[in-house]
């Protein structure tokens, strides 16, 4: 059993007998006159913190301490230096009565068990931290003698399906032959068909690898024999069998990898300004965020995103609406956990100097080191991550997708009439040309993110990067120390070009010639948003498996003029494409068609989910990315825009693939049953379909929905209801949409630098990020918890960069 809660910096966690929910002292009226709920558990947790004493022995020093709160501050309380003193009541309302706990002559023993189990319960964000993750892998029994067939399989670095049903989620490389085959089938229906288990049954065959989970740190490796998962400490050599080359490093006692120290030195120093005596900064604003275990991606983006005014003002700036409206779960409330987290950042509550006392107690115990308060980002990152099968991990991801998604988030759940992510968004032209008929055609697209290719033929140093190549290889061969690394050096103006320049377009339909042809596209702004966010296409992928990441220096300049890219739309003497859709090849059996996985990357770089990708491609006939990304523009706002591609069984049509022949669905009602239980609860009808399809049919959603709606709106037409619910479903990038399309905050093309978050390492599945912003006129680093002044912010080594723009 798990509880919810709402911050309470002085009086503990009121809980509600009757939901289990739980609430801070300044919520709980509200609570109570809402719902008539009048018996509440009140916790409080007082921490006896050991504080040595002029003898050598331990006084103790009593402090109230937050109960498992999400802002909580830096220090370890799990630590040998803590005692905890829990106190428990019974709470009745209206009257404040209390009932000191445990108290079991004068309470009911239904009550008394109902406490217990509350007081046993984990905390939210404790959920975060399963039991598994503490108990040791072994390593398995057949790592060490495992027979690996020579057979010749060579497993490419994508477009995985399982070898006998098809399937492409939850797949299995299996060690001795090679095989490719899906895993076991789980209770919710994910999974697979269990292929891999009947190949093991069939061949004996004992360790597999969990495709998709292959890191430089490692892979899930699972043992069917010994039926457990497994380590192998072999697997690198495993892998190479069968042509991934996975690079052989260990983690080291501070968690970073011997590859990232030894020829990276130089970036890791440089970036996060090691040798250098940082003066460390307080106050609001200058807030540190807790790393929870590779989150660094998660903290940076936050930083960058709540020094911008807009959203302040949208999340702190709201914060007493926002709390006052929340529903009565606040872990599953979006608003909340951004107003929480930026009032966490910018209150300056969780980031104080030391007292002078504290200072020379460091310095008698010979440890002075500045301390860093903070805050730790648990439940927003429980939240914000709930679903997604990445950033739910626990591993390293990458900053400018998780930017993505968060967007995504801020798109999907508006505060009031101000949305702040409009500061990002802006309008792309794209100027699409058939080589052979010479027609045009000009569409429009809304992206957040200007993503600019690593012109890597301009280096200006290419003499040095040759002799450092040829020095590097004669090491490596002799095993001798590596050179000093010689990075090259990229001008800004080369990336800006090649942004600019023609790229061809693979599998382009020409409308005029009803045929497949050659075409080339360029990009233009067709608007320049507020705040302009500049993505260097640093990382790539080898046939080796790895992601790798360009180490290049490119001087970013700290004022930016990019108005030469303003688009100018159709030109006098261009002739534009006839508006001819493509042929929809849907074939007798649908599974018998292969996904063009070229086209599926090409829209995935583009910024939209992988699996809509896969479905545009398949439901437009691998006719390529051109004709695929019409797709996506027609069907984003669909509720299963991102969900997993379903190959309808023989002689059926997926509901997508319907759309995309133009068939338009009359039935948009909620199911019946949903309302059902809904009007079972009390509730009116009307409300109850309202709040369905408010909430995309989200039967927890639409309750959390109906609460914060008191009101019923009068009843409407269900027609009318129907086409405002198609007309105003929420969509992966384009939340606001209408007949005048999404809003857009156009103005001059002119931008100052005013942050960037930097990353360490060799892939994003790996390394370490840091944000620089730039405040009250000089810079700052954010690394983590270290929040100092910064002495030497390394602009040229950035991965995202962030520009506002200078009024004119």
């Amino acid at each position: 059993m798990t509880f919810s809660q709402k911050e309470d910096s002085e009086g503990g966690l009121y809980v509600c007998m009757n939901t289990f929910l739980g609430f801070g002292r300044e919520h709980i009226e509200r609570h109570y006159r809402k719902t008539g709920q009048c018996v509440y558990l009140h916790l409080k947790r007082h921490v006896i913190e050991k504080v040595p004493g002029a003898s050598g022995g331990a006084l103790p020093k009593r402090r109230n301490a937050k109960l498992f709160l999400d802002l909580e501050i830096s220090s370890d309380l799990n630590s040998d230096d803590f005692e905890y003193e829990d106190e428990a009541k019974l709470v009745i309302f209206p009257d404040h009565y209390e009932i000191s706990l445990p108290n079991i002559e004068e309470l009911p023993a239904l009550v008394t068990i109902a406490c217990d189990a509350l007081l046993s319960a984990k905390s939210p964000y404790r959920k975060q931290e399963p039991d598994s993750w503490e108990e040791e892998l072994q390593a398995s029994k057949h790592a060490k003698t495992l027979v690996q067939l020579d057979n010749g399989v060579r497993i490419p670095p994508s477009g995985w399906k399982c070898s006998k049903c098809d399937l492409r989620e939850n797949l299995w490389l299996n060690l001795t032959d090679g095989s490719v085959l899906c895993g076991k089938w789980f209770f919710d229906g994910s999974g697979g068909n269990g292929h891999a288990m009947e190949h093991y049954k069939e061949t004996g065959y004992p360790l597999a690898v969990k495709l998709g989970t292959i890191t430089p740190d490692g892979a899930d490796v699972y043992s069917f024999d010994e039926e457990e998962p497994v380590l192998d400490p072999h697997i690198a050599k495993h892998l190479a069998h069968f042509g991934i080359d996975m690079l052989q490093m260990q983690v080291t006692e501070n968690g970073l990898r011997d590859n990232d120290i030894k020829p990276r030195v130089s970036e890791w120093e440089v970036i996060q300004e090691a040798g250098v005596k940082l003066k460390p900064m307080y106050g609001p604003g200058y807030t540190g965020m807790k790393n929870l275990g590779n989150s660094c991606y998660l903290n940076a983006v936050m930083q960058a995103i709540f020094s911008i005014p807009e959203f302040q003002r949208a999340y702190v700036g709201n914060l007493p609406r926002i709390f006052d409206y929340s529903p009565l779960d606040p872990t599953q409330d979006f608003n909340t956990q951004m107003a929480k987290l930026g009032h966490g950042l910018l209150s300056g509550q969780y980031s104080k100097p030391p007292m002078k006392s504290e200072l020379i107690e460091q310095v008698m115990k010979e440890e002075h080191k500045p301390q860093h308060n903070g805050i730790s980002p648990r439940m927003f990152k429980a939240f914000i991550s709930k679903g997604h099968p990445e950033f739910s991990s626990n591993r390293q991801q990458d900053a400018q997708e998780f930017f993505l998604h968060l967007i995504n988030l801020v798109e999907r759940n508006p505060v009031g009439s101000e949305n702040p992510s409009d500061v990002f968004r802006f309008l792309v032209e794209e100027r699409t040309q058939c080589c052979q008929s010479r027609k045009v055609r000009y569409t429009e697209r809304v992206d957040y993110i200007m993503q600019l290719p690593v012109a890597m033929e301009a280096a200006t140093n290419k003499d040095e990067l040759i002799a450092y190549e040829l020095k590097r290889r004669e090491a490596e061969a002799a095993r001798r120390p590596l050179p000093e690394l010689v990075r090259a050096k990229i001008p800004f103006s080369a990336c800006l070009q090649a942004f600019s320049e023609p790229s061809n377009v693979e599998d382009f339909w020409s409308s005029a010639l009803q045929a497949k042809s050659a075409g080339v596209k360029t990009s233009r702004f067709a608007s320049f948003p507020e705040y302009l966010v500049v993505q260097i296409k640093k990382f790539t992928f080898g046939l080796d498996w790895i992601p790798k990441k360009l180490d290049v220096s490119i001087d970013m300049p700290d004022f930016l003029d990019i108005s030469h890219l303003r688009a100018r739309g159709l030109q006098p003497g261009e002739e534009e494409l006839p508006d001819i859709a493509p042929p929809i090849v849907i074939p007798d059996d649908p599974r018998a068609l292969d996904i063009d996985e070229s086209s599926v990357m090409q829209l995935a770089e583009m910024g939209f989910p992988l699996e809509a990708c896969r479905k545009a491609v398949y439901y437009t006939g691998n006719l390529g990315a051109e004709v695929a990304f019409n797709w996506i523009i027609a069907h984003m706002e669909e509720p299963d825009f991102a969900e997993p591609l379903v190959i309808p069984a023989f002689g059926e049509v997926a509901s997508s693939g319907a759309a995309a022949l133009g068939a338009v669905g009359l039935d948009n009602q909620p199911p019946e049953e949903m309302v059902a239980i809904i009007i079972s609860m009390g509730f009116q009808r009307n409300l109850a379909i309202q709040a369905l399809k408010a909430t995309n049919n989200n039967l927890e959603r639409a309750l959390e929905w109906i609460f914060s709606h008191p009101d019923p709106e009068e009843e409407s037409d269900p027609a009318l209801d129907t086409m405002d619910m198609e007309n105003n479903a929420n969509a992966n990038i384009l939340a606001e949409t209408g007949s005048e399309g999404p809003r857009i905050k156009d103005g001059p093309g002119r931008y100052e630098l005013f942050g960037f978050i930097s990353h360490m390492g060799t892939s994003t599945m790996s390394g370490h990020y840091v944000c620089h912003l730039r405040k009250e006129g000089r810079w700052v680093i954010y690394n983590d918890l270290r929040v100092c002044a910064s002495e030497r912010p390394p602009k040229d080594l950035g991965y995202i960069y962030f520009y506002h723009r200078i009024p004119s």
